[in-house]
């Protein structure tokens, strides 16, 4: 854990059918060029059914197999909402441990909820792309006001000016609410054709230009830390959990399901159980 820290996390994120895996393999393709080394995790989404993931982002980042400045790995959802997968956060602190300059965490492509990244990394890109009905609907929910780097792929599609201008109108609408409060950073709108190479040194560019501006007010110790405390605090949740339910947890949440009594008394008692065993302690 000590040896981490130094690795920029990116988050691509944006809905299904924005191309976000190939725009991975553009980007990683373009970070190489300026000899970073590169760590990819692609999230895909596990089946409620069965538990199984088809991981098959990595098949699209196939040409950068073989290259040992880059480590592409896949890793399912195993249920967890918000776009990521609950090893996500371990999963970075390895690479960055391993000196990788750049991590890129690319999100399952639920749309709305995925908001969870926000949290994860020091540069959120949201994707977008033209022809999918009301552009700005599909990122919305928070991502909308926390991204820094906007990129509409696909920007070959007819519909093109439209997502633009649908784009554009929310940042203007964004940075006009942030008023006073600022932050040093202006969110880029950014176009790209992925399939054809197109706009991977501008994207690139933003995410050096956005570390820079981080820097410039330690932004990026600050992020690193809050993300490392709010692990903590989830780790913390997760053993509290478990451990209000090991002793007799099933038959208080019985009673919950016959209704002899609510979720808060249910709650208490829970509570009061971890108490009782810490005092018996």
């Amino acid at each position: 854990f000590p040896a981490t820290g130094r690795a920029q996390i990116v988050g691509v994120t944006g809905p299904p059918g924005a191309g976000k895996s190939t725009l991975t393999d553009m980007l990683v393709a373009e970070l190489r060029s300026r000899d970073k080394r590169v760590g990819v995790i692609a999230i895909d989404p596990s089946s409620p059914f069965t538990g199984g993931a088809i991981l098959g982002d990595r098949v699209r980042m196939a040409r950068h197999a073989l290259d040992p400045g880059v480590f592409i790995r896949s890793l399912g959802t195993r249920g967890q909402a918000g776009g990521l997968s609950r090893s996500t956060h371990d999963a970075c602190l390895v690479l960055d441990a391993m000196g990788f300059d750049i991590v890129i965490v690319e999100t399952v492509g639920v749309g709305q909820d995925e908001i969870d990244v926000v949290n994860l990394a020091h540069t959120t890109i949201i994707v977008g792309v033209p022809g999918l009905g009301d552009e700005v609907q599909a990122v919305k929910a928070g991502l909308m006001e926390a991204g820094e780097i906007f990129v509409i792929n696909k920007a070959d599609r007819d519909g093109y000016e439209a997502a633009h201008r649908q784009y554009e109108l929310m940042l203007h609408l964004r940075e006009q609410a942030a008023g006073a409060r600022g932050g040093g950073w202006s969110a880029p709108l950014l176009r790209a054709i992925a399939t054809a190479g197109e706009g991977g040194k501008e994207i690139a560019d933003a995410i050096f230009a956005h570390r820079s501006a981080l820097e410039a007010r330690d932004g990026f110790a600050r992020r690193s830390g809050l993300r490392e405390r709010e692990q903590a605090l989830t780790i913390l949740r997760e053993r509290l959990a478990a451990r209000a339910l090991a002793a007799r947890g099933q038959a208080v949440l019985a009673d919950v399901e016959a209704r002899r009594i609510d979720p808060y008394t249910a709650a208490d008692r829970l509570l009061a159980q971890i108490d009782g065993e810490d005092r018996r302690a």
